[in-house]
């Protein structure tokens, strides 16, 4: 069986210091406008997997990327693992956006359901993460995947510890 040649993918990112370098002053909802606007760069990972954040609100967080055999597992579909980290990106952002100036947040849960396969044919899939609920200490987040025809694909459920940075 003759192979098909080796496929290449070269990829760039900005120094990660750059990315998480913004005002004291910024809240959350700030800085993610400020990486949207292109005045911060998008953090390294974004840029492996090809995501992009492309709207933010108070409470919710947007992203797309589009599927391509480079996300493949071994059954040849997008591996879970793409999917999860968009869930993982909407959900956070989501938390990040409801942050006051000098907080942060890290995920501490994060539930996932897989309801359909992703193929890199399926098209630009949009995850919009939203708050649920803001606490002081944490916050309650859900996000959902959609395919380019709508079809849902995966939803997850994620708490994040919030850190006062002072």
């Amino acid at each position: 069986m003759e192979s098909e040649p080796v496929r290449r993918r070269i990829i760039e990112w900005e120094d990660p210091r750059d990315t998480a370098r913004v005002s004291p002053d910024a809240t959350g909802l700030e800085h993610l406008q400020a990486m949207i606007d292109g005045e911060v760069p998008p953090p390294p990972m974004a840029s492996l997997m090809g995501m992009n954040l492309i709207a933010v609100t108070e409470g919710s967080a947007t992203f797309t990327c589009t599927p391509d055999e480079f996300h493949y597992n071994t059954v040849g579909t997008v591996h879970g693992g793409l999917v999860c980290t968009l869930l993982d990106s909407a959900a956070g952002c989501a938390a990040q956006s409801v942050m006051p100036a000098g907080h942060l947040y890290t995920s501490i849960e994060l539930k996932v359901s897989y309801l359909r396969p992703l193929r890199h044919d399926s098209g630009e899939v949009t995850c919009v993460g939203t708050v649920l609920k803001s606490g002081r200490r944490v916050v309650f987040t859900e996000a959902t995947v959609t395919d380019a025809s709508g079809a849902l694909i995966a939803t997850a459920t994620s708490s994040l510890l919030v850190i006062p940075t002072s």
